[in-house]
């Protein structure tokens, strides 16, 4: 691909809030050029499970090149997506809005009336992603509904809405179903539960079929396997006359930076692309930044706690990601994950959920509980197909903690900023997981960095670059403009002021759309 000098716009990353400005500029007359480190991925190149490491898991210190990232701090674990599309290869399709709450909470919450500004880009963001009703309960969405019922809670159970293309006939080639032939040809749904190690059958609504693939026919160009290194402004100051980038290869051991100029950037890296890039830049190239950069970060509050059954009749990988979720109480939703049937690489990482605070009685009742049941213990362990035997719990609450990320000696550190750190600890979580463990006649783990350090682990790492009034409570204003810089965007994961509660994809979009809906058209 031949670059030019100069865009009108470079965005950095291709997840959701990318994705959306991609297209939305390149529909407003503006050259664009988005710069994503991780690669091109097409639903032959998924690997069919997750031992294939060298797909799945992205670790380039050793040549693996894949589409999911697991990151470890202080206080959390992240898991998070890399490739042309971002977080939409390996999430889950859920695409929830969030309650009343969200929009009154944080600090973006005196802003504007969020509930009704948003309405209409999360009406957008939903006719984009190609978001419908799951129309199919698997065993696992089934126990979930059965466990619904003892908790007094079905009427809280529902199907998920998600972004997949379902037909009457599974696995039916049909030419593009969603702008009128615009996009690309598809394939009906076949509930193989592959969702999160990359759709195998093209039936995923990621966005490289949606909003890249429409930015492409509007002439925007996509740049994969490049990570860039420095934004600096030509002026030296405030980026009025535009930026010069730099970037160079992420899947090279030795290669030659490039650079590019633009009149506008739009960081939409994630929380652990844009924070670890801006926190860098903050100190030399762009010095402007708040102060408030790295701070109120939020992680959903969740739990992830998977429940493993000896019962080889039952195949819980059969559906899609997350079919279904039920709203525990004002503050807490729970949905069940797959993954598809030969997926068990979190088997070897994995131990029993134990829920105790306290280290040394956390290893004494983990040490009673497995002396007390060696042989049952030994059957989870032994199961033939992990990813055909287990499901992961999610459990999310909107409920308030939060942490800072900084720049330290080892990379990017975290600290607890304000409240109670993140906890894996939640007692309504391990309530229900042990319920659901007896529907399925199954055993409750978690991955052993939980059980030993009592670190949790996310799949929605958010915050960092919030929105506020001033410099002086956020990174970016309301309209997710940095302050201190001209021409100058922050549209993903970091943008988030407040907890959802629950998947935030949808969110991610529909504040992007917003963003984007106010630059105006190119000479106006």
């Amino acid at each position: 691909m031949e670059l030019k000098q100069e865009y009108d716009y470079v965005i950095i990353g291709s997840g959701f809030g990318g994705s959306v400005a991609a297209l939305r500029l390149s529909e407003k007359g503006y050259s664009v050029l988005v710069i994503e480190k991780g690669k091109w991925y097409d639903a032959k190149d998924f690997p069919k499970t997750n031992w294939n490491f060298r797909k799945w898991l992205w670790l380039p210190s050793l040549r693996l090149f894949g589409i999911m990232k697991l990151t470890y701090f202080r206080h959390i674990a992240v898991l998070s997506g890399v490739g042309v599309g971002g977080g939409s290869l390996v999430y889950a399709n859920t695409l929830p809005r969030p309650k009343k709450g969200f929009f009154n909470h944080g600090s973006w919450a005196n802003l504007a009336d969020w509930e009704n500004e948003l309405d209409e880009h999360y009406k957008t963001a939903l006719r984009m992603l190609g978001a419908v009703k799951n129309p199919y309960m698997g065993p696992a969405d089934n126990a979930l509904k059965s466990v619904s019922e003892k908790a007094n809670l079905t009427n809280h159970f529902e199907p998920t809405h998600v972004a997949v293309l379902f037909g009457s006939k599974p696995d039916t080639v049909v030419p593009d179903p969603f702008f009128d032939g615009k996009g690309p040809e598809r394939v009906t749904c076949n509930y193989c539960g592959k969702c999160m190690t990359g759709c195998p059958n093209n039936s995923k609504n990621t966005l490289d079929k949606n909003y890249l693939h429409l930015a492409q026919g509007l002439g925007a160009q996509i740049l994969a396997e490049q990570e860039v290194k420095d934004v600096k402004p030509l002026d030296g100051e405030s980026g009025k006359t535009g930026y010069v980038i730099r970037f160079q290869s992420s899947t090279q051991w030795f290669s030659r930076s490039q650079t590019v100029k633009a009149k506008g950037v739009v960081f939409a890296g994630g929380v652990l692309g844009t924070l670890p890039l801006l926190l860098r830049l903050c100190r030399n190239s762009l010095p402007r930044i708040s102060k408030r950069l790295g701070y109120d970060i939020r992680s959903n509050n969740e739990a992830l706690i998977g429940i493993t059954t000896p019962n080889n009749s039952l195949d819980l990988s059969k559906g899609i990601a997350i079919g279904s979720i039920v709203e525990v109480d004002e503050n807490s939703h729970l949905e069940p994950c797959r993954y598809g049937n030969g997926s068990g690489a979190w088997r070897p990482v994995m131990m029993p959920a134990i829920n105790e605070p306290n280290f040394f009685k956390r290893i004494s009742k983990l040490t009673v509980k497995i002396v007390s049941a060696p042989l049952a213990w030994l059957r989870v362990y032994a199961v033939k197909d992990f990813g055909k035997s287990t499901v992961f719990l999610l459990f999310m609450q909107s409920i308030d903690s939060t942490i800072r990320f900084r720049k330290s000696i080892w990379g990017t550190s975290s600290a607890v900023s304000t409240g109670t750190a993140p906890t894996a600890f939640i007692n309504k979580a391990h309530e229900l997981s042990e319920m659901y463990a007896r529907e399925i006649n199954g055993k409750p783990l978690t991955i052993f960095t939980e059980t030993l350090t009592g670190i949790p682990s996310t799949a929605h790492i958010l915050g960092g670059c919030v929105m506020g009034e001033s410099p002086e409570t956020g990174v970016i204003d309301k309209n997710n403009r940095v302050f201190g810089y001209e021409n100058m965007m922050v549209c993903d994961g970091s943008m988030i002021s407040a907890n959802p509660g629950v998947n935030p994809s949808l969110s991610i979009t529909a504040i992007s759309e917003r963003a984007m809906s106010l630059i105006p058209a190119k000479g106006q």
